[in-house]
């Protein structure tokens, strides 16, 4: 797992005000068909193709930007305003300012439930959607035992920062192989955050939200997806079986997970935009 909040040479900077006032920040690298990245909650712009540059080498122009209260991005004016209406809404002003025609939108967790969303709106233009690690399921409830965890997390955050935000996460299901590389990729994309404060609201909300309410709503996507999911080992606050069941929802759709011991292709950018491209 790698990633940066560091500026991609060549870059274009951006900012965009949502429709509540709150002001985007993101950056515009290379030429050619229009891809969207959506990070995931608790990470940043970077975290999703994990500093490749094979798509702006590869004739595409790549558009990203970190969500409201993430990164470099203001924060909501109001604590419960990271719904996934929220966060549709961002990522339609950020798709108009740049003048992103019939994009690709890539998104991680968060950023599928927010992209599943948004291609599922009547009058979105979008070109095609690759779906990773989601976690979304119609049938979840979220109840005691889920409000305590993020809540938890949220809490750990604002009361002892990235360390105690680390700290929280229960790495027991982990693959050993995989756990410190966790807790490292974890604590540095937490140190990329100007307002920590904003991502313990998000943490606390976003969860609470609902992207879509049936498996009907995957169902009548029409265009170009895939999904990528991760093995329970490596990741097991992303089920396999959720991504299964996104994958098996989406019709035509092709499922993408690592063979068993090998590195999630969640943390790999190549094998992502890799996947992008097959899409085009």
């Amino acid at each position: 797992m790698t990633g940066s909040q560091s500026p991609i040479a060549g870059a274009e900077p951006f900012t965009v005000s949502a429709d509540d006032g709150v002001v985007l920040s993101g950056d515009v690298v290379g030429k050619g068909r229009d891809v969207l990245l959506l990070h995931g909650l608790s990470s940043t712009r970077r975290y999703v193709l994990m500093g490749s540059r094979l798509l702006e080498k590869g004739g595409f122009r790549v558009i990203s930007y970190d969500a409201r209260g993430h990164g470099k991005s203001q924060p909501a004016q109001s604590p419960d305003s990271y719904t996934y209406s929220t966060l549709t809404s961002d990522a339609r002003a950020v798709m108009e300012a740049v003048g992103a025609l019939s994009p690709i939108l890539v998104g991680v967790s968060m950023g599928a439930h927010t992209a599943a969303a948004l291609v599922g709106e009547k009058g979105n233009t979008v070109g095609a959607a690759l779906f990773i690690t989601p976690a979304y399921s119609p049938k979840m409830i979220f109840d005691a035992e889920s409000a305590a965890l993020w809540d938890g997390l949220a809490d750990a955050l604002e009361s002892g920062g990235p360390e105690a935000f680390v700290a929280q996460i229960d790495t027991d299901a982990l693959d050993p192989r995989w756990s410190d590389a966790v807790r490292k990729a974890t604590l540095q994309r937490m140190a990329q955050h100007e307002y920590p404060s904003a991502v313990a609201d998000a943490l606390r909300a976003v969860p609470r939200s609902r992207p879509f309410e049936s498996w009907n709503d995957l169902n009548s996507l029409d265009l170009p997806t895939a999904v990528i999911g991760s093995q329970d080992s490596s990741d097991p606050g992303h089920p396999l079986k959720v991504a299964q069941d996104w994958a098996e929802a989406i019709s035509g759709s092709e499922l993408l997970v690592e063979e068993a011991g090998q590195s999630p292709l969640a943390w790999r950018g190549a094998a992502i935009s890799r996947a992008v491209q097959s899409l085009s």
